[in-house]
């Protein structure tokens, strides 16, 4: 059975690694899809910029044919410039009026072939830096594409690499599955003959038990009636106040103490979860610890934090302790469970940790309502988490109570009957949902508030994943005390219930009586086995043994099975564990992907804008350069109006003599000085308009510095993991070639020995042969004589 459990944790091994190989390969593949669809994206553009060279080619050929035809121009104004003049030399003598036409006619010419000539030396400016800037572009964009290139090749290599690994795993684990298969037939056989043994065994053993049930009753009435032991001395210890041994119950409560310690464990690394990712959160949220130092407020209260382990692990090992003392040969009652007492000690000490952190708490949470980016629902969010840490603090203080009420007798005997006992059980029952309840009600309003954070424009990626699994170890915390409350109220009647009472009276059991009790068991065991001795009509030996080893066989394997039912019940308890932490990683990991993925195509555009935005990025900065020449246009113009208006009313109030107060220097006064105060009210709110968009600008540069930081982790952490990704490529390279190896090694020694094998065979044939002629030629021999 060990075998198969292994080979059981060896597949669930490598199913869990295929199936992450499995998700490694999709990112790849979706990689590799983008890298592709990149390199098709620059192709597209390479071939636009392919176009642009010809069209500029083009009009560069236009304009060398209208070069050409300017310099042809130019010559034929040259030359009729030349016979102009020729002309004019042979014709002074004939008056003053043509000369100065053919003057006229030559500055005309002069100044047309000044203005082609410059237009010709723009022209060829300009042709120069477009061409200069196309090449540039080329160049750039051809080692992009050689990059691009290079690396979906490389991403292809690693993808056919992990298909090959992958492919081999597939038939590593299918071969394992068919052995897998076979062993469990096998197993199954075996089981069906293990069941046909307890059945048998189980027949056997109701026959025994009916006949000792018959010998029980024969001697509980010879006894009754005929053997008092009544001890009028001491009556602490008249067997008849001792109550008997009640086997039933000790496996009823050991097996409830195992459900309780399964339940206190989840419940345990719940907290554990709850108390580092709230520690965590306070070094993030409101300041980032990383950037700037938090308040020493928060220091404090993270430093209680990280001592959560030691408040919260001794509750678990506590309990295992209360677990492991409870066997069949014991007696369970509270006055007897004494290890009751110390989870009731641990329990109180981390209460006494909850009421320490409650007031850092609440601080915390106020820190965060008065944040420069915290909203209105984000404050009520804040004071609803208040109300919830103090309600369950409360009933924390409420369970330690009662837990202490109930740990009491096995310290203090006669402390508390059974009554109030029972009214004790029920109210720690109802505090228990009422701690399920409030923590659910917590777990709603964080995940409300989580929502609410993702919405404001600051947050951080490291905030979100924190945010995510702290919601995550509330959704654990609440299935854990929902599960202890469900199974406490279900085992309400049993924990009521007194398991043991005497024959005299319904008091509560003593350890004095229980010791008795136990002795007393001990005793009439090894009174019946006397006493079957001398017996007549008494079993064989041989039988007997027969007898015991099939019993004894048959417990074994009941006992094993029991084992492997709780084994396999805690490892599913435990995959269920890792099912809903990986759970959570992926959903983590698609938030990272889709990020990353709009981060990259952020960048893309960006990157495309910058390499392709040239004509557009000009005309733009023409745009905004007009748009400031006009808005300078409209400030001088309305400072050009309010210049003239101020001197117009100063200039009415100095130099008009026909106004009704003409002279009066008080209204003078009092119309500038409105006038000033006006003037200075408008500047100073010119000034807070001014002091508030630099305090945005500010918040903004601390945002991006933050998501800078961010940038530069996440690189950090993808360089990480392409290195990694290099070393396994390498590692599974030389994998392969050492295999090769090994195979060609094998092959060639498989040919030299079938070589080997060929020439044996050759020179048993011919033996063969000749055995075969010498017989004839006996034979013949024989015949002739």
């Amino acid at each position: 059975m060990a075998t198969v459990t292994d080979l059981q944790t060896k597949y669930s091994k490598l199913a869990q690694e295929y199936s992450k190989l499995r998700a490694q390969n999709q990112v790849l593949k979706k990689a590799v899809v983008d890298e592709q669809a990149n390199s098709v994206s620059l192709k597209e553009q390479l071939k636009q910029r392919d176009q642009s060279l010809r069209k500029q080619e083009q009009e560069m050929d236009s304009l060398s044919f209208r070069n050409q035809q300017l310099a042809k121009r130019v010559e034929l104004l040259q030359e009729e410039l030349a016979t102009s003049e020729a002309k004019g030399k042979k014709g002074k003598s004939k008056g003053d009026s043509p000369s100065q036409h053919g003057l006229q006619t030559q500055n005309v010419f002069d100044e047309d072939l000044q203005k082609k000539i410059e237009e010709n030396e723009r022209l060829h400016i300009q042709f120069y830096e477009a061409d200069e800037q196309h090449r540039r572009q080329e160049a750039e964009l051809r080692t992009r594409l050689q990059e691009l290139e290079k690396d979906s090749d490389q991403h292809q290599a690693v993808v056919d690499g992990l298909t090959t690994k992958y492919m081999e795993n597939i038939e590593r684990l299918q071969s394992d599955k068919a052995r897998l298969e076979v062993k469990a037939q096998t197993l199954e056989r075996e089981a069906k003959e293990c069941r046909m043994r307890t059945e048998e065994c189980q027949q056997q053993l109701r026959r025994c038990q009916s006949e000792l049930n018959k010998q029980v009753k024969q001697s509980s009435s010879v006894i009754q009636e005929k053997v008092p032991f009544n001890d009028t001395k001491f009556s602490d210890y008249n067997s008849l106040n001792v109550p008997p041994h009640n086997r039933r119950h000790q496996i009823k409560s050991r097996d409830v103490a195992g459900q309780a310690l399964s339940f206190i464990q989840d419940l345990v690394a719940a907290l554990l979860n709850f108390h580092s990712y709230t520690e965590q959160r306070v070094h993030i949220y409101p300041l980032d610890s990383s950037i700037e130092p938090i308040s020493p407020l928060n220091q404090k209260f993270s430093q209680y934090l990280h001592e959560n382990a030691a408040y919260v692990r001794p509750l678990e090992d506590s309990f295992l302790q209360l677990h492991e003392s409870i066997t069949e040969d014991t007696v369970t009652v509270l006055e007897t469970v004494v290890k009751l007492k110390s989870f009731a000690d641990n329990f109180s000490s981390y209460t006494h940790f909850l009421q320490k952190i409650l007031p850092y708490q609440l601080k915390s949470l106020e820190e965060e309502s008065d944040a420069a980016l915290s909203t209105a629902a984000l404050t009520a969010k804040n004071q609803e988490l208040q109300s919830d840490m103090k309600r369950i603090t409360s009933v924390f203080e409420k369970l330690k109570n009662y837990i202490n009420l109930l740990a009491l007798p096995s310290v203090q005997q006669d402390a508390m009957p059974q009554s109030s006992t029972s009214a004790v059980f029920t109210q720690l029952a109802a505090c228990l949902h009422s701690l399920h309840d409030a923590i659910k009600e917590m777990s709603k309003h964080y995940n409300q508030k989580a929502g609410l954070e993702q919405e404001l424009p600051t947050i951080t990626q490291k905030l979100c994943t924190t945010s995510e699994c702290l919601l995550g170890s509330l959704g654990s915390l609440t299935s854990s005390t929902g599960k202890i409350a469900t199974f406490f109220s279900n085992n309400l009647d049993f924990f009521t219930s007194s398991g043991y009472s005497t024959r005299t009276s319904t008091l509560a059991l003593n350890p004095l009586q229980a010791e008795s009790m136990l002795a007393n068991k001990k005793k009439a065991a090894a009174y019946i086995q006397a006493i079957k001795k001398p017996r007549p009509q008494s079993v064989a030996y041989k039988e007997a043994l027969t007898n015991r080893r099939i019993l004894t066989s048959s417990t074994e394997s009941r006992e094993g099975l029991t084992q492997q039912v709780m084994q396999s019940q805690e490892k599913i308890a435990r995959l269920e564990q890792e099912k809903e932490h990986w759970l959570l990683e992926a959903q983590l990991g698609k938030v990272r992907l889709e990020k990353e993925n709009q981060r990259i195509a952020d960048l893309e555009v960006q990157l495309a804008a910058a390499l392709g935005g040239s004509p557009n990025s000009l005309t733009a900065a023409a745009s905004t350069l007009a748009q400031s020449h006009e808005e300078a246009e409209m400030e001088q113009k309305a400072a050009g109006k309010e210049a003239t208006l101020c001197t117009s009313l100063v200039g009415m109030l100095c130099t008009t003599s026909t106004v009704e107060h003409v002279g009066d220097e008080e209204s003078r006064e009092q119309l500038i000085k409105t006038h000033y105060m006006v003037r200075v009210g408008e500047l100073t709110t010119q000034l807070q308009i001014s002091d508030s968009k630099a305090v945005h600008f500010h918040s903004e540069c601390r945002a991006l510095a933050k998501r800078l930081a961010i940038a530069e982790k996440s690189r950090e952490t993808l360089s990480e993991e392409v290195k990694v990704a290099n070393q396994n490529i390498t590692r599974l390279q030389d994998e392969l070639t050492t295999t090769k190896r090994s195979y060609e090694d094998q092959l060639s020694m498989m040919s030299d020995h079938l070589c080997s094998m060929n020439e044996t065979l050759s020179k048993q044939r011919e033996e063969i042969d000749t055995l075969k002629l010498g017989s004839k030629g006996n034979a013949k021999k024989n015949k002739g004589r």
